[in-house]
């Protein structure tokens, strides 16, 4: 195979590096991609045999992100409510005039309708600088990558201007879900008839379509067929793209991502994590991530083993597999100095016994009266976060109540665990826990260091999105860093609600703000850390509540305050 062949194919491994090393080189039947001098998206030959863990360490194998899905409730009259409640409306007019000119959105999803007006500007052409289509093979790929199709703004242009412009730009959102975010950080209402505005209607943007996941990590994590699903590396890479557009105090790209995982420790340790706050940090650089749709959904549990040694140190939990579910992931994330076993009980009554804390140890474990086959994966020290870790893959579980019982495995000085179960969208059926913790449910990326972490609210009442993932992370780190609108937001296909619509608000908001710091020559030193500090002063603070918490982080998107903040400064 050519490098081009083993990215896109099923008989190729796909892992992620965070060296370099020489060796590389050597292998003939390898290909790999350099991420600032540090990270390698490695390509291998050869049919991947699982398990992948009995081969790979555990943050060597990409997560799969899915989308964090919103509910699309038909065609309305575009509500510029959720701009004016973020200050965003307020600063589009004089004497700001903060509409995004000269900055860069860069929106990693499902990719965008480029035909549509809301991305065009007052002479018909394309406000689209480039588009990266990870799914087309055809075309030519974006120099230094091995797959995929780039499309530029004069391609675009040519395409617009044919009858048919899928002939000559073939790339769509069949979703709609990345035209949506798109729509919502950064369209226009300059052409006739459009009424859509987004947040920040003249900035420029930057399009990647993220192709869908390898069957083999589909099968690895036990993701449903025909759930969207994106691969780490793919997203690294994406991030790559974005960044490669920005020119340091003069051009700023912001980009937004409007996907996430419940795979990861929950602190920022993932390659995906470390490199966007590697990225973030940047001059002329801002990342926005949403923190996910998870907060209600029964998919984390805490639990807190006991410190007095007369007291049974050992916790139950349970959870409720439904019917027609074909199998799930599970991941336990213990706390240091402690290390846990957990022993397993089927809703049929057979036993596994403890999964013990052995270096990189696989168990599989099938049954006599149950179908059900599972599969115990233990690091007692998970490379890039330190802590422990026990993966659970159950297959063709049995409908009913697991029961999975915690225990130390010596004296008790911390007692702390976490277990989360998969994002609902990577679930083909009902999963959850019996007695759940609602808190710590933002989806990584989200929990990544520098970035700007957002869950999301009603503005139509100012109340709390229900669904959205809460804070703080899992060693107690403030996440999110505030709550953008998440709530029955406009999009140029109707009303969409959902953690990513928190996130397209906060970016087009960012791009705003990075017109007046860097292209207007307010900041030129501005990126992510800076522009956090400055959205939390201006951020909206109800009395009687003590912020930061785990729901709001330190309050409500407001741009409009942050500059009436500054003002006063």
């Amino acid at each position: 195979m050519d490098c081009k062949e083993m990215a896109l194919s099923n008989e190729a491994h796909d892992f992620i590096t965070d060296y370099v090393f020489d060796r590389l080189n050597l292998w003939e039947s390898l290909c790999y991609t350099n991420i600032e001098n540090r990270y390698n998206i490695v390509y291998y030959e050869g049919s991947p045999t699982e398990p992948l863990t009995n081969y790979y360490y555990y943050q060597n194998i990409p997560k799969l992100y899915g989308l964090m899905q919103v509910q699309q409730e038909g065609q309305r009259i575009f509500d510029p409510s959720n701009l004016i409640a973020s200050g965003i409306t307020q600063v589009q007019r004089a004497p700001l005039e903060l509409t995004g000119r000269g900055a860069i959105v860069c929106i990693i999803d499902t990719g965008i309708d480029y035909t549509n007006p809301a991305f065009l500007d007052e002479n018909g052409n394309s406000r689209i600088l480039a588009i990266w289509d990870q799914t087309i093979q055809e075309g030519t790929p974006p120099e230094g990558f091995f797959f995929g199709t780039e499309y530029r703004r004069e391609e675009i242009n040519r395409a617009l201007q044919n009858q048919v412009p899928y002939s000559v730009v073939p790339t769509r959102d069949d979703n709609g879900h990345g035209s949506a975010m798109a729509g919502v950080a950064a369209g226009s209402n300059v052409r006739t008839g459009n009424v859509y505005i987004g947040a920040a209607p003249n900035a420029d943007i930057v399009i990647v379509k993220l192709k869908e996941c390898k069957p083999y990590l589909r099968r690895f994590w036990m993701v449903p067929e025909g759930v969207p699903a994106y691969q780490e590396n793919d997203i690294m890479l994406a991030v790559k793209y974005a960044d490669s557009f920005a020119v340091p105090f003069t051009r700023p790209v912001v980009i937004c991502l409007g996907v996430g995982t419940n795979m990861g420790d929950h602190n920022g340790s993932s390659a995906l994590s470390r490199y966007l706050s590697t990225v973030a940090i940047k001059r002329s650089r801002a990342v926005v991530v949403g923190g996910g749709n998870e907060g209600n959904a029964s998919h984390h549990y805490l639990g807190i083993l006991s410190r007095d040694r007369w007291e049974n140190s050992t916790q139950t939990v349970e959870v409720r597999v439904g019917e027609g579910v074909s199998g799930f992931s599970m991941e336990l994330w213990g706390s240091l100095p402690d290390m846990f076993n957990v022993s397993i009980r089927t809703p049929g009554g057979e036993n596994i016994p403890q999964a013990r804390p052995n270096i990189r140890e696989s168990e599989t474990y099938d049954f006599i009266y149950e179908r059900s086959r599972v599969t115990v994966d233990s690091f007692p020290v998970e490379a890039a976060s330190g802590d422990q870790l026990l993966l659970f893959r159950i297959q063709e579980p049995t409908p009913g109540i697991w029961t999975f019982q915690v225990s130390a495995t010596d004296d008790v000085h911390n007692g702390q665990f976490h277990i989360w179960l998969p994002i609902r969208e990577f679930l083909n059926g009902d999963v959850y826990f019996l007695s759940p913790n609602p808190y710590t449910t933002l989806t990584e990326p989200a929990m990544a260091s520098d970035i700007i972490s957002v869950s999301a609210y009603n503005a139509e009442n100012d109340s709390f999105y229900i669904e959205s993932g809460r804070g703080f992370s899992r060693d107690g780190r403030i996440r999110p860093d505030m709550a953008a609108p998440g709530v029955n937001v406009s999009t140029i296909s109707g009303l969409n609600s959902g953690s990513s619509m928190a996130a397209a608000i906060t970016a087009g908001a960012v791009a705003q703000f990075m017109q007046w710091a860097v292209v207007e020559n307010n900041n030129e030193l501005a990126e992510s850390r800076e522009i956090k500090s400055l959205l939390i002063r201006g951020a909206l603070r109800e009395q009687g509540i003590i912020y930061p918490n785990r729901e709001w982080g330190y309050g409500r998107l407001n741009l409009e305050a942050t500059f009436e903040e500054m003002a006063s400064l």
